[in-house]
């Protein structure tokens, strides 16, 4: 699982059928701090975030496309599978 912050939607007029019904959204991962980690991804979404959420996103195909529902027909790298309510270090 990576921590990340959610910076931006995808917005697109032509895709492949599979991803019609799909959000995507462009996810910063973050330390347990807030400070930025690496480069964006895209990550479609499960949980229903929003820009500016911090979410908990998934980055493997299948147990990703397991929890779109979405078992063998599409390919899927990232899947924001939680919104977080906080984060605690201590």
């Amino acid at each position: 699982m990576i921590l990340g912050k959610v910076i931006g939607n995808v917005v697109s007029t032509i895709m492949v059928e599979d991803y019609k019904s799909k959000k995507i959204l462009v996810v910063q991962p973050i330390d347990p701090s807030g400070k930025a980690s690496g480069k964006s991804v895209l990550a479609i979404d499960a949980a229903q975030a929003g820009v500016g959420d911090i979410v908990l996103t998934l980055e493997e195909g299948n147990s990703a496309r397991q929890i779109i529902n979405e078992a063998g027909s599409m390919t899927v790298k990232h899947v924001v599978a939680a919104v977080v309510d906080s984060v605690n270090t201590k």
